[in-house]
């Protein structure tokens, strides 16, 4: 089997021949719609995935990019921040907790993106967590690499295709409210798409009504039943004054945000900013499943030109360190009752 890494031979794409999926006509001006995945394409996808899984997932799980401490060997300030945005400093330890894990590296699957950071060509993790059968995405995909949008996003098609139902969705952001401090972790009540206000959606395109509905409604984009009952496991496990919730918001990168920008954000009602999470929680609430997301606040945003303050790399990963039992726990003891309370996806 060839794999189609960077484009789609004889893709059959609804309204790509210059009809709508309503029969009208439409003129078609993205240049990559003949290369975007049709439902087709991820079904084989899956095929090939399900031929080395010998069960069918109901929890999806979303980890930062595979960089690991040992690589951090530069302690300028550029490279400080690059790594804000670049590392979950929890990446990969929820997916070491998967009992009897089955690893499928990116680079193996038919039509998925793969990664251009060099060395670190990511993998899915399936196992079971809390004794749920899962799956870790370790490493996601992110605009800055050159990605478009659909594309960092096909993972999560591909998720909702093995039969996941519930996404937990994890970062690291700075944090804009002035409340938080490092360490401290951010549940995702709403979010600003400020990459939707220039027109760019990973929606965009001809909608495949299997997947869902062409103008998905976003008001309960994050699961409020499931957000009380991460307050509720966060102050069992004693992180109740480390807890906070909040509006999360994406930017393109891969530069960071002017003090202009960022005063900007805190306006519009920001309380953290990231280069992730809000494309990939589009396109799973336009799927139908239920999201959870938080982010690791690994640094406090600087909106004062005066402020001399520089991040250190021992402070993000020390962060990370201090962090990565309890967010296991948390995830672990939520998961448990998320499913015992019988939380369902949005649609019903």
């Amino acid at each position: 089997m060839s794999l189609k890494l960077n484009g789609y031979h004889n893709a059959k794409l609804s309204g790509q021949n210059g009809t709508s999926t309503n029969g009208h006509a439409n003129k078609i001006t993205d240049p990559d719609i003949g290369h975007r995945y049709t439902y087709e394409v991820l079904v084989e996808t899956v095929d090939f995935i399900k031929s080395r899984v010998p069960f069918e997932p109901v929890v999806g799980i979303i980890c930062g990019s595979g960089l690991g401490k040992n690589q951090i060997r530069h302690k300028n300030a550029s490279d400080i921040l690059y790594l804000f945005s670049e590392i979950d400093p929890f990446t990969g330890s929820l997916a070491e907790c998967l009992t009897s894990p089955i690893e499928i590296s990116y680079t193996t699957i038919p039509n998925f993106p793969q990664s251009t950071v060099k060395g670190h060509a990511g993998s899915l993790v399936f196992g079971h967590l809390s004794g749920l059968p899962t799956v870790c995405m370790k490493g996601r995909f992110h605009y800055y690499e050159g990605y478009p949008l659909w594309k960092c996003c096909m993972p999560v098609r591909v998720m909702k295709l093995l039969g996941v139902t519930h996404l937990i969705i994890t970062n690291a952001a700075g944090g804009l409210n002035p409340k938080f401090k490092v360490g401290d972790i951010m549940f995702v009540n709403d979010h600003i798409n400020i990459m939707g206000f220039a027109g760019n959606n990973p929606l965009q395109g001809p909608n495949d009504e299997r997947f869902g509905p062409r103008f998905p409604p976003m008001n309960q984009a994050y699961n409020r039943t499931i957000i009380n009952l991460a307050k509720k496991v966060a102050k069992e496990i004693g992180l109740a004054d480390r807890v906070h919730e909040g509006v999360y918001t994406c930017l393109g990168g891969p530069n960071f945000e002017t003090v202009a920008e960022l005063n900007m954000l805190k306006m519009l009602g920001a309380d953290a900013v990231g280069m992730s999470t809000v494309h990939e929680v589009i396109t799973a609430n336009h799927c139908n499943m239920t999201v959870f997301a938080f982010s690791l606040i690994t640094n406090e945003c600087v909106v004062h030109y005066e402020t001399e303050d520089e991040p250190s790399h021992e402070e993000v990963m020390d962060v990370g360190k201090q962090r990565e039992d309890s967010l296991k726990q948390l995830v672990t003891e939520l998961l448990k009752e998320v499913f015992h309370l019988g939380i369902t996806t949005r649609r019903g």
